[in-house]
């Protein structure tokens, strides 16, 4: 059988009294397992030709202040509400476009 070789390695004379100093030991880093999200529910979807179409008007914001309307100006809103829907052919009532003329009023 051959002889090995080993490999002497040279260090310095280390003072007597001094302890060697271990090597350092390398860690092996854990690999944590990535975090399941839950699965939220889904929602069955709908076909979108079965969706009622929305009406054209803009919605109009509402006004900046905190003083209640006139009912002068709800009455003329309300008017407004229905000349506009009478022209696009929408269903309603004068109560409704007098609430509507109220929301958007204030």
């Amino acid at each position: 059988m051959a002889a090995k070789k080993t490999a002497k390695k040279t260090t310095e004379s280390a003072p007597a009294d001094s302890a060697p100093t271990p090597a350092p030991v390398a860690k092996k880093a854990a690999k944590k397992a990535p975090a399941k999200k839950a699965a939220a529910p889904k929602e069955p979807a709908t076909p979108k030709a079965t969706k009622a179409p929305k009406a054209a008007a803009p919605a109009k914001p509402a006004p900046a202040s905190t003083a209640k309307a006139s009912p002068d100006a709800i009455a003329r809103a309300a008017y407004l509400n229905y000349r506009r829907r009478v022209e696009q052919g929408l269903p309603g009532d004068s109560h409704g476009d007098w609430v509507e003329a109220e929301r958007q009023l204030g």
